[in-house]
């Protein structure tokens, strides 16, 4: 196991993940999941804004970057068993988990099934359950990928991820994540958005009894403010957090925000806090 560079790590089920260790100056530890078909680059410029506040562990989730592709039914709890493998590899008990989007998802439903391991959350434009209609939306935009390739998305998806100043005054932002997104594989892409179809993670929410962030930006419309007003509500004493004027991609428009966020986090979570 390197710093700063990647390196393999091997699932329970044989799945190999590509992950990367970014040490800090020891005063805690953070995962971070990234966003649906993203890779663990997405969240480089908050690691960065982290400034060496802790140890970072970044990784590509399975069927995404250079992480294996298995052709199987997907599920946010088993996305969540590689985060503990991944942790177990690392030789991290616990950490500061936290999570975008996706990522979010596999954040709680980390938390739901490994509590313990868990000191404290960041859930950053992300929600518990995409709604009744779910199912459908998500298949639909499976199947337009499948029909007509990744780069029939990048238009709607571009203007999902990031506001119309941000998109105008950092192309080049824009740019490598839209490269990120035509490197997916269309049928891993696939089953990822059908996980993301059926996740439901409400029954969990008031288990939680550890540190908790949740924050959405005010124009993200792929998980709006309501969405993360639920889990707010519905996580004994989470914060809640309105960022004003960005969209869905915050740890790519306000890396530094999304840093202290963090900063915070591993703060609360500290023994004796």
């Amino acid at each position: 196991m390197s710093d700063n560079t990647d390196s393999i790590a091997v699932s329970r089920d044989g799945t190999r993940i590509s992950y990367r260790l970014v040490r800090g100056n020891g005063q805690g530890r953070v995962v971070l999941v990234h966003s649906l078909a993203m890779d663990k680059t997405f969240w480089q410029p908050t690691v960065s804004a982290l400034d060496g506040f802790a140890d970072a562990l970044i990784f590509d989730c399975r069927g995404h970057g250079a992480s294996d592709k298995p052709a199987a039914l997907y599920s946010v709890e088993l996305f969540a068993d590689d985060v503990a493998d991944l942790m177990d590899h690392a030789g991290w008990r616990s950490a500061v988990v936290a999570g975008a989007s996706m990522g979010g998802c596999v954040a709680l439903a980390f938390a739901a099934n490994y509590p313990e391991r868990v000191e404290a959350l960041g859930l950053f434009d992300t929600t518990a359950w995409y709604g009744e209609n779910a199912p459908k939306a998500w298949a639909e935009r499976a199947d337009k990928a499948l029909a007509e390739g990744m780069a029939a998305l990048v238009g709607f998806q571009k203007t999902r991820w990031f506001s119309d100043g941000f998109r105008e005054a950092n192309p080049d932002v824009v740019e490598r994540a839209i490269g990120v997104f035509l490197e997916n594989e269309l049928p891993a892409y696939a089953a990822t958005c059908a996980m993301l179809g059926n996740a439901d993670l409400r029954a969990a929410l008031p288990r939680f009894d550890f540190p908790c962030r949740v924050a959405v930006g005010t124009e993200d419309y792929a998980t709006p403010p309501e969405m993360a007003r639920y889990m707010a509500d519905n996580i004994p004493g989470a914060s809640l957090f309105i960022l004003e004027g960005v969209r869905h991609f915050t740890p790519l428009e306000i890396p530094s925000i999304i840093a202290g966020h963090l900063k915070e986090l591993v703060k609360a979570g500290a023994p004796g806090s």
